[in-house]
């Protein structure tokens, strides 16, 4: 019987190169090897496909749920020059206008009537509308990453991006967003000169999030293991949170459309929630009372996270139980993924009724998994136990199977044993919010499958 190394391989593996939500989350959009295609977040369906020849495309831009694309081209025969940014109707299924320059784009922000272009060192504000308008210029210190961020929601006027100097975050206005349909007066007048930036992070940016309203500004650094909440009005630091103590690369930070909570997920393949109200809904560490002296144990971790499981591309049958070859050297990078803030059904909606709605999460890796996770229940009323780790000293030892019954000082012993077993058994209980996962697809089929 033969038993050499035989591969079992999927017939067509999925090949994602980028996956983005559109500003509200009801749409996204995918570009793989074949071309691009646009899904309904949720229910998940493919809702139209364009198949390219003679090239690929590094991303496919949404502008809110319209027709209008923005195209980049990218990976090993690209579709476009990266130099170029292409304007598309996909309702015409046609280029509509070109965007050409002198370097290489980095990275794309758009809302209605504005598109933001970054460069390594520089941003470019266009005004679109039945043509498009170069309207500003900014400088930035070098930004590989291509960071920017902009305000959506109505009446938002946010755009954020990397200041002159490192870790510096430079704030403009724009003019105000307008909503496809009227949903009533603007809440207030858009401040006529720029709001102060938030002060210097201590090290390089690595992303820059900002909610729909603009009202707050989120930095993490390359170190990955910090969150900064910003105050955008006054430029001040609001909230810090913990990601982990170890160092990773954060994918993305995505705020709730109500901006109660945050969400955080990096190349570990966690996904972190956050809340930001006022409470003891974080998980903070019990040395907190020394937090002046080691700002770490000040620190506030998640509430509720959820780990993506990594998928292998392929099986490997060997004749051997041991190689040389890496264990990781054939596993699809299922940790990279893209996460997103939706509103469906509770599952705790009485029958009969109409269903109460709640806030979920989507989760698009780039092996074309698709997961829809639901929050722990009764997260408002979480206490706040110690942060991670072990406790000082190991768990309390048994009581002694020789009981001497004149005395009081073995019951006393079982009785503090009892009380150390049953805290730890609660401590596990509350360290125990993880991310209810309630439905999982698969998507990035060009026939229909998802």
């Amino acid at each position: 019987m033969n038993l050499a190394r035989h591969s079992i391989t999927a017939t067509n593996p999925i090949q994602i190169f980028d996956t983005r939500f559109e500003a509200d989350c009801q749409i996204f959009t995918t570009t793989t090897p074949a071309g691009f295609a646009v899904y309904q977040t949720w229910p998940l369906k493919l809702i139209r496909k364009r198949e390219f020849t003679g090239g690929t495309l590094a991303a496919a831009v949404p502008c809110h749920t319209s027709s209008l694309l923005f195209l980049l081209g990218g990976g090993r025969s690209p579709l476009y020059p990266p130099n170029k940014v292409i304007v598309w109707d996909d309702a015409a299924g046609e280029e509509v206008a070109e965007l050409e320059f002198r370097e290489r784009v980095r990275g794309l922000a758009c809302r209605r009537g504005w598109l933001a272009v970054s460069f390594r060192r520089r941003i470019v504000l266009f005004e679109v509308g039945e043509t498009i308008v170069r309207r500003n210029e900014f400088d930035t210190c070098d930004n590989p990453r291509g960071l920017l961020a902009m305000a959506t929601g109505a009446y938002s006027t946010l755009l954020a991006f990397p200041g002159r100097q490192m870790g510096h975050v430079q704030l403009v206005h724009l003019p105000p967003c307008i909503p496809p349909t009227p949903v009533g007066p603007p809440p207030s007048v858009p401040p006529s000169r720029p709001p102060p930036p938030p002060s210097k992070h201590p090290s390089s940016l690595n992303t820059l999030t900002v909610p729909q309203s603009g009202r707050m500004l989120a930095t993490t650094s390359s170190r990955g293991t910090l969150v900064r909440i910003w105050d955008t009005l006054s430029g001040k630091l609001i909230r810090v949170f913990r990601r982990g103590s170890d160092k990773a690369e954060i994918y993305g930070v995505a705020f709730r459309p109500d901006e109660k909570e945050v969400c955080v997920w990096s190349d570990k393949g966690t996904v972190h929630v956050f809340s930001l109200m006022s409470g003891p809904s974080n998980r903070q560490s019990s040395l907190s009372p020394l937090a002046s002296l080691i700002p770490y144990f000040d620190s506030e971790w998640s509430y509720a996270q959820y780990r993506i499981p990594a998928q292998a591309s392929h099986i490997s049958l060997s004749s051997s139980t041991s190689s040389s070859r890496s264990p990781t050297a054939d596993i699809t990078d299922e940790e990279k993924c893209m996460v997103g803030w939706i509103e469906a059904p509770s599952d705790r909606s009485e029958p009969g009724r109409d269903p109460l709605m709640e806030y979920q999460l989507i989760a698009l890796t780039y092996s074309g998994g698709w997961y829809r996770l639901s929050l722990p229940q009764g997260t408002s009323n979480i206490s706040s136990p110690s942060a991670g780790g072990s406790p000082l000293s190991s768990s309390p030892p048994k009581a002694s199977s020789h009981s001497r019954p004149r005395t009081n000082s073995v019951s006393s012993i079982a009785s503090r044993t009892e009380k150390g077993k049953e805290r730890e058994r609660d401590r596990d209980r509350k360290d125990n919010r993880e991310l209810i996962l309630q439905e999982y697809r698969k998507y990035g089929r060009w026939d229909g499958w998802g």
